[in-house]
Parts: C-alpha cells; sequence; structure tokens
C-alpha cells in the first residue's frame, strides 16, 4: 500500500487525469529515474505512465489530489488543494520516501475554475531551475519528465494561445505547512496527530522519541527551513512565492513559477511581477520563512496549546547564521573556521558583492578555492572589481582558509572564463527558439553545461 494512505481519504481526492491529444516527450531525467529503479522504461512505456498516467505495477492505482490551505501573500485561503497537479506514486530512494507529482495534469476539485494546465514555458522554466538549483547544491525537488500534450492555452502572462505539458517531479514530500494549517481551521486534532506521527514515521524518524513530539517536530522543521532559505540567498535563487502552501516540511524547495536569479547581489530584487510591495524580495526571504514557520507552530497548537513554541523561532536566526555560513564556505570551496567565522564571512562577502555588483555568480567561480583561485580571479572578467580597497577584507578572509577540495579547479569547467548562470535573458532566448522554430538544441545544450558543473560551485 502506498504510504500516503496510511493517513486516510480525509487528506486527499480520488481524481482523474486528463486526456491529452498528443504526447511528445521532450525531457526525461534518467539520473533521476536510476535512482528510483525506472530508467529502463522505454520512451513508449515512459509516456505512457508520465503522460497518459498509467499506474506503476504495484503502486497506487488511483491519482491522488492532496489538500491543505495557505496563507497568500499574508492572506489565509482555506480553498487550496492540488488544483493542476496530484500524486502520482510513491517510491523509495537509498531507503527514504519519495512522491511523483504532477504539474498540468487537468482539473480537480480544488482547481477553482481554471483549466488545471500547464504551459509548456513553464515546464521549461521549472526544468532548468531545478537542475540549475541541484547543482547549486540546494535541497529541491527534481524536474523527472516533461510532455508536451498538444493544447493550446490561454494564459495572461504569456503570448496565447500557448503551447502545453505536464510535467512530473520527484520530491521527498509533499506534505506542506498548508497541510497542517488546514487542520487547525477544522479544528480536526485526531487527523493532526495522524499527520504528525506519519511525518516522524517516514521523514523524521529521529524525533519518534521525543518527550514532546509537536515542540521537537516544530524545530526541527525550522532547522531545515532556515538551511533551505540559506540555501538560497548562496546561490542568488529568489523564489518569488513563499506563500505556506509552498513551504514543505522537509525543507525541500519545489514549485517553481516566477523565480530568478540574481545577476548581482541586489537585496529588493523582486521575482514575482506581481509582488509589488516586495513581499518575497530576495533580501526578505529568510523573514518571510520564520514568518511561514510562526505560522506552522499556531497551528501546532492544536495538538499543544499550552507549548511555548516562541524558543523555537528564537531559535530560527542562530540556525539561519549557522547555515548561511556553511553554505557559503561551501559554495566557495573553502574550509570551516567554525560558525561564527563562517557567517563573519559570509557578511565581508554578501557587503563587498553589494557594494561593487559584480556579478553573482562570477564572484563564487572566480574564488571557488579561495587563495588557490587569486591568479585565476585576478585574470579574469571581472578584475577590476577585485582591485579595489573595499575588496581586501574579503581577500584577508579568504586567505585564511585552505581550500577543501583544490582538485576541482584543474577541471574544465574552472578552464572558462566565465561561470554557468541562469539568468532571465538566458531562459527566455531558450524559449524563444522552442516558440519560433521547435528548436530544443539550447535547451539540451544547457541541460547539459549545468550538469557539468561542480556539486554546489
Amino acid at each position: 500500500m502506498p504510504r500516503i494512505q496510511e493517513l486516510g481519504p480525509d487528506f486527499y481526492d480520488v481524481v482523474s487525469a486528463a486526456r491529452f491529444p498528443q504526447h511528445t516527450l521532450r525531457y526525461r531525467n534518467d539520473r533521476a529515474a536510476a535512482a528510483v529503479g525506472l530508467d529502463t522504461l522505454t520512451d513508449a512505456e515512459w509516456i505512457r505512465h508520465f503522460g497518459s498516467f498509467e499506474p506503476l505495477i504495484c503502486n497506487q492505482h488511483e491519482p491522488l489530489a492532496l489538500r491543505y490551505h495557505g496563507h497568500q501573500f499574508g492572506v489565509y485561503n482555506p480553498e487550496l488543494g492540488d488544483g493542476r497537479g496530484f500524486l502520482f506514486a510513491q517510491l523509495k530512494e537509498d531507503g527514504r520516501l519519495l512522491d511523483l507529482g504532477t504539474k498540468g495534469s487537468g482539473k480537480t476539485p480544488w482547481s477553482r475554475g481554471a483549466d488545471g494546465r500547464l504551459t509548456l514555458k513553464g515546464g521549461v522554466r521549472e526544468v532548468l531551475a531545478t537542475a540549475m538549483l541541484e547543482a547549486r547544491g540546494v535541497s529541491t525537488c527534481r524536474s523527472f519528465s516533461l510532455i508536451e500534450t498538444g493544447e493550446r492555452l490561454q494564459r495572461g502572462d504569456e503570448p496565447s494561445p500557448t503551447r502545453s505539458s505536464v510535467l512530473v517531479r520527484l520530491s521527498h514530500s509533499h506534505i506542506r505547512f498548508g497541510t497542517f494549517q488546514r487542520l487547525s481551521h477544522l479544528g480536526e486534532r485526531s487527523a493532526m496527530k495522524r499527520l504528525l506521527e506519519y511525518v516522524v514515521r517516514h521523514y523524521m524518524p529521529e524525533l519518534a522519541s521525543a518527550p514532546d513530539l509537536p515542540f521537537a517536530f516544530l524545530e526541527e522543521v525550522s532547522r531545515r527551513s532556515a538551511a533551505l532559505v540559506a540555501s538560497w540567498m548562496v546561490a542568488g535563487f529568489v523564489h518569488g512565492v513563499l506563500n505556506t502552501d509552498n513551504m514543505n516540511v522537509t525543507g525541500e524547495s519545489f514549485d517553481y513559477g516566477p523565480y530568478r536569479f540574481l545577476p548581482a547581489f541586489n537585496a529588493d530584487f523582486v521575482a514575482a511581477y506581481f509582488d509589488q510591495t516586495g513581499l518575497y524580495a530576495y533580501g526578505r526571504q529568510p523573514s518571510a520563512v520564520l514568518w511561514s514557520v510562526s505560522r506552522l507552530a499556531e497551528a501546532l497548537r492544536l495538538l499543544a496549546p499550552e507549548a511555548d513554541f516562541v524558543p523555537v523561532l528564537h531559535g530560527f536566526e542562530a540556525a539561519y547564521r549557522r547555515a548561511i555560513g556553511e553554505q557559503l564556505r561551501r559554495r566557495l570551496g573553502v574550509e570551516s573556521r567554525g560558525d561564527d567565522d563562517d557567517a563573519a564571512l559570509a557578511n565581508l562577502c554578501f557587503e563587498f558583492m553589494d557594494e561593487s555588483k559584480v556579478g553573482f555568480d562570477q564572484f563564487f567561480f572566480d574564488w571557488h578555492g579561495g587563495p588557490a583561485s587569486a591568479a585565476r580571479a585576478m585574470a579574469g572578467p571581472a578584475r577590476d572589481q577585485y582591485v579595489v580597497p573595499a575588496f581586501l577584507p574579503v581577500q584577508r578572509a579568504l586567505g585564511e582558509r585552505a581550500p577543501t577540495t583544490p582538485a576541482v579547479l584543474a577541471l574544465t569547467y574552472f578552464q572558462q572564463a566565465r561561470p554557468e548562470t541562469l539568468l532571465i535573458d538566458e531562459i527566455e532566448a531558450i524559449w524563444a527558439r522552442i516558440a519560433e522554430a521547435d528548436d530544443w538544441s539550447a535547451f539540451e545544450e544547457k541541460i547539459a553545461r549545468i550538469s557539468a558543473i561542480p556539486t554546489a560551485c
């Protein structure tokens, strides 16, 4: 029995996949498929499972649209749920329970009048996002499959009619903060207890013997969430829509709509055109994630009305500080000198990047390995931005640290002058070739180049 069914039918709705007029396979993630034993599928079998949604053998017989609520831009919405996706299957990778979930697979009871579809451009953008985030060392879902489906969609934010697709992604879990919020809103205490036990059993077994399970669970989610947002900050990633229904309790990011990668450090950079107040701007992402963790704490009061969750929320800042120091020195490929020194190095680097406006990825590319890369950095395209007094504190701090993997600097990736990036102009250029000439070569080349990035660089 798929593990999700342990929760019972109050957590989901049985749905049917849309019937599409066409199935053209545009992307299959064979590396991810190999991890879950599906890499031997032929393309025809792949399309049957991930385009027509024929059930996998010994797995779920019917797709399940999950129920949840959430805060959207600070406003509580009890009408949410999987509106254009469903949980298709659950698999194992090295003992970890994983979900295969969809996006664009048709209407559900939670579609709220929408068509339940995904544009092909949206699918292409999500495949690129997950590939780059994985390369940058971010805990992310993996785009598993993208199939063009032959429909023409009307959208207000794309030239229409536009092409359609269905995406399948491989995730650690689809249990959201909003899953807990829904049960709190409905006063379903026994269901929330069952949900908490399910999450601990399958995703956090180390908490099973905790004397105060709601407290221990919130503490773990807070720690994972702090690590996640720290990794976004070091990757120069702006999620764009940090609503509580887009926050996963396992600390994995997913559902990439109007995301952006920073061209240069800018705390006020906004990814979503409709985020007119900058609520989810790059520099506000840590506070936005903490706000979401606070809403989860409120929901957990249904189980522990007398619990004092304040220490957990206060601990988020310290967890974030530790995580951003660790994430930054890992991306720079230099040794740790302790949490405080690592966090101080992160502050120095971000302050310099903000003042100099050096290319975000260029900085990490130039100085990966610390002093071992000084000659390479000073011969590169950003040289003039480093020969200034403002860079001296960063240079001194880096000079005190040895590289952790010096051999990586001999790889082909570091023999080029510029790093691999995923800026909006690049994405638009890739899409233009697909839209105008059905030319997928730039997309395929980009995926190959991203795959060649050394881990977390």
